[in-house]
């Protein structure tokens, strides 16, 4: 009942109170990010959704204008802290995970969740193990097992197979959890960066 019901009613419930702060926090992060480097606020991006449904995922920009994109070996999205790719508004977006807020948009959309598996590039979609392809069972999150326990300190390989048994254990106690231990992780910054 709560996967098919509930978990989408607490998703529009979160999502409409949200979005009074979200719509004060676009105004002062869009200036900033205008002030800047004067490029647009947005960035979206192609990710792999539920049954493996691409959509369009809205984040502040936080890097350069037509930055390059950089892969590490096993095919996740390279980060650093001295990311030369990423803005100075950027750098504290992405420590304080600001620039993942307006996926607020997206879950009211239905394409995503508050909590759920990290939604993967739409181009890594034929890179997926048998055992890892479960993880689009579920709507990706916001938030999730991974970003809340892990973030970036284990491998694209593992944070695959965590999601994909997520998506097999949804339940209202484990989502609260996650919940809790996303807010003391991203007060905490721990595992931000990959080196």
């Amino acid at each position: 009942m709560y996967v098919k019901y509930l978990k989408r009613f607490f998703d529009l419930v979160f999502c409409i109170f949200a979005m009074l702060v979200f719509c004060v926090l676009m105004i002062i992060i869009g200036l900033l990010i205008k002030l800047d480097d004067n490029g647009p606020i947005f960035y979206v991006s192609n990710r792999i959704g539920k049954n493996s449904k691409i959509f369009k995922m809205i984040k502040f920009r936080s890097m350069k204008i037509n930055a390059p994109l950089i892969l590490n070996p096993d095919g996740s999205t390279y980060n650093s802290i001295n990311d030369p790719r990423v803005t100075r508004v950027g750098k504290f977006l992405r420590r304080t995970s600001m620039d993942e807020t307006p996926q607020i948009i997206n879950v009211l959309k239905g394409d995503m969740s508050i909590i759920g598996p990290r939604a993967s590039l739409s181009s890594a979609l034929e890179t997926f193990l048998e055992d890892e392809l479960d993880k689009m069972k579920v709507k990706p999150g916001i938030t999730g097992f991974v970003q809340a326990y892990y973030r970036n300190s284990i491998s694209s390989r593992e944070k695959r197979l965590k999601d994909a048994w997520y998506a097999n254990n949804v339940s209202f106690s484990l989502d609260l959890k996650i919940m809790i231990r996303s807010i003391f992780t991203i007060l905490q910054g721990s595992n931000l960066f990959t080196n």
